[in-house]
């Protein structure tokens, strides 16, 4: 996949990293006027972190993947397996673009969505993407709990390929206008982290 795109490329991109955040982050108070979508390898938390940032943030809450599921009638993994990667991405992207001119929400992506460069395009053109960025040891603690939903990774030892994806997607998700490290913490430090970076991000503008 290409993860190139030097337009939406950024020298300088902002971390913020949830050890240094403070529980009683103030709400945006209505400030965010696009979508907040979280990217990152399968096993980042972008599901778990997507609900309860939405909860915090008062906003609606959706998982493509499941959205996914919702439409095909089949586990995302089965669609990805059954149809191939390049149709799985051409549909994943289609669903994208729907969802980004739709109301402000958080929306959690699959691990290789953002990768597409046409959607990595409009996510960055009509979103605040956020990546969150999980050692590769977290990654496969982690994608081993359901290994059924994790068609990628089914073809050899998990910790190797998660190895090999970063590294060949990290130029893509680096794009991204926010990166989260994600350490294994709690995920209301992950979600304290986001909401200060999103603020930083909005002052910014």
């Amino acid at each position: 996949m290409d993860g190139h795109g030097a337009g939406f490329c950024r020298l300088r991109q902002p971390v913020y990293s949830p050890a240094f955040m403070s529980r009683r982050s103030l709400p945006l108070e209505g400030k965010l006027d696009r979508p907040v979508v979280l990217v990152g390898l399968m096993g980042a938390g972008k599901s778990t972190v997507g609900r309860r940032l939405a909860k915090r943030l008062n906003l609606p809450f959706i998982d493509t993947d499941e959205a996914i599921e919702s439409a095909a009638g089949l586990p995302a993994g089965e669609v990805f397996q059954r149809y191939g990667e390049a149709d799985f991405r051409d549909g994943e992207r289609r669903l994208v673009a729907r969802l980004i001119e739709g109301p402000v929400r958080v929306i959690a992506t699959g691990g290789g969505a953002y990768v597409h460069p046409e959607t990595r395009r409009l996510l960055n053109e009509r979103a605040i993407t956020v990546w969150l960025d999980a050692p590769v040891d977290l990654l496969a603690e982690r994608t081993a709990r359901r290994p059924e939903t994790r068609p990628l990774l089914n073809d050899g030892d998990r910790t190797e390929i998660l190895g090999r994806l970063i590294d060949q997607r990290r130029p893509a998700y680096a794009e991204a206008h926010i990166r989260i490290p994600s350490q294994g913490g709690s995920h209301a430090d992950v979600v304290d982290a986001i909401v200060h970076a999103l603020r930083q991000h909005l002052e910014a503008q």
